[in-house]
C-alpha cells in the first residue's frame, strides 16, 4: 500500500488558508477519530524565538483552523519540558501561547515530571531497546491513551539522525525527563515508540513547517532559511521521508526511516510515496548536517570509546554538570552571538513580520 504526503508552496499572507487545504489534501479528516479528543504536540526545541527550530505560530493557527474545519474541534495541547528547555518560556517567546488563547485550545500539561501522571505502559509490538534501557518498565503520560495526535515538527537536520520530524517529535512527548538514557541507541528508540503509539493513539498525523527551514548543527544551533514549504501525512514515516529527502538527504539511508519502513511501520521509500498539492519532486534544499560542541561530546560518551561507562556520566548527579554546560553554551554564548545574528535578516522577511504581529 502506497502512503501520501502533502506539500504546498506557501507565503505569509496566504499561509493559514494554505494549512487548512493541506490538511485535508493530507486526509486528515480519515485519519483521526472525531469521537475522542486530539492532542496537539508542538515542538519546542528551543524557548527562544529561534525560526526552523520551533513550531511557528501560523503552522499552529493554520493546523487548528483546518481541524476545526474537519469536525475536530476537542483540541488539547501538551508540551514536554526538558532540562535544558523551559516551555512555559517558549510558549511566551515563539508566541504560540495567544494562538491556544485565541482558539479555546485547552492547556492539558506541560510533561513536568511533577504535574503529570506516568503510566507503565507494557507494548504489544516486539521492542528494539526500550525495555532494555528502562528495565524497572517503560512509563508514559497516562493522558496520551486514547487520543489522537497531531505532530507539529519543523523541517530541520539533526546532529544525532540527520534529520529530525515527526518521529522525533514523540521522543519529547512519550518519555520523561530521563530521554537521554536512550541517546546511544536513538534510531531504534524513535522506531520502538512509534510502535508505541500505534497501539495507544486512535489516530496519528503530521504537520511539518517548512517555512523557515534549518540545517547544519540543529535542532538548536542550525543556518535557518526561508523555504516557502508545508508538509502534511497521516504516515509519520513517509513525512519524515520526503522532508529528509527535500533537505538533500538518501531517507533509505537514514537508519530509524529505514528500520520503520523495514518493521511495517509506514513507507520511508520515496518511490513508493505519492505526493499531492505542489509539484516539488525536483526541488533539492542542499542541507548538510554540521557537527558542534554537543555531537563532540556525544561522540566521545555516547557513540564512541566511553559509551560502555555512560551510566557513570548520565545516570549519577554527574549528568548536571553537563546539563549546565549545555545551558550556558547555548543560552549565554551561542544564541546572544550567533543565534539573534542569523535570526535578523529572517526577522526582516515578511515572516519575520508575519511573526511579529502575533
Amino acid at each position: 500500500m502506497r502512503s501520501k504526503v502533502a506539500v504546498l508552496k506557501t507565503t505569509p499572507s496566504t499561509v493559514l488558508e494554505d494549512y487548512a487545504r493541506l490538511l485535508d489534501l493530507a486526509g486528515v479528516k480519515q485519519a483521526l477519530d472525531a469521537r475522542v479528543p486530539t492532542i496537539l504536540k508542538d515542538n519546542i526545541s528551543w524557548h527562544f524565538p529561534f525560526l526552523s527550530a520551533n513550531t511557528t505560530p501560523w503552522q499552529l493557527e493554520g493546523t487548528i483552523r483546518g481541524l476545526q474545519r474537519q469536525g475536530l474541534g476537542d483540541l488539547w495541547a501538551v508540551h514536554n519540558e526538558t532540562v535544558v528547555t523551559n516551555s512555559p518560556q517558549g510558549q511566551k517567546l515563539c508566541k504560540l501561547a495567544p494562538v491556544y488563547q485565541e482558539y479555546k485550545v485547552v492547556e492539558k500539561e506541560n510533561f513536568n515530571p511533577r504535574h503529570t501522571r506516568w503510566i507503565t505502559y507494557t507494548p504489544k509490538a516486539k521492542m528494539a531497546v526500550l525495555p532494555r534501557i528502562y528495565p524497572e518498565g517503560i512509563t508514559i503520560p497516562e493522558i496520551f491513551v486514547g487520543k489522537n495526535i497531531v505532530h507539529l515538527p519543523t523541517l530541520k537536520t539533526h546532529i544525532y539522525t540527520t534529520s529530525t520530524g515527526a518521529m522525533k517529535n514523540a521522543f519529547g512527548g512519550l518519555l520523561n525527563t530521563r530521554r537521554h538514557y536512550t541517546h546511544t541507541w536513538i534510531h531504534e528508540t524513535l522506531v520502538d515508540l512509534l510502535k508505541v503509539q500505534k497501539e495507544i493513539h486512535p489516530g496519528l498525523f503530521a504537520v511539518m513547517d517548512g517555512t523557515i527551514a534549518g540545517d547544519g548543527a540543529g535542532p538548536r544551533t542550525m543556518h535557518p532559511h526561508i523555504t516557502n514549504l508545508i508538509l502534511a501525512s497521516a504516515d509519520q514515516v513517509a513525512i519524515d521521508a520526503v522532508a529528509t529527502k527535500l533537505m538533500g538527504f538518501d531517507p533509505m539511508k537514514v537508519k530509524y526511516i529505514a528500520m520503520a519502513q523495514e518493521e511495517g511501520l509506514g513507507t520511508g521509500d520515496p518511490s513508493k510515496i505519492d505526493l499531492v498539492g505542489d509539484d516539488v519532486s525536483g526541488l533539492n534544499l542542499h542541507f548538510m548536517t554540521e557537527d558542534n560542541i554537543v555531537k563532540k561530546t556525544a561522540n566521545v560518551l555516547w557513540f564512541g570509546p566511553l559509551k560502555g561507562i555512560q551510566k557513570l556520566f548520565f545516570h549519577t548527579p554527574l549528568v548536571y554538570v553537563f546539563v549546565m554546560a549545555s545551558y550556558l553554551y547555548h543560552d549565554y554564548l551561542w544564541w546572544p552571538i550567533l543565534g539573534k545574528a542569523r535570526m535578523r535578516p529572517i526577522m526582516e522577511s515578511e515572516w519575520g513580520k508575519l511573526f511579529k504581529s502575533y
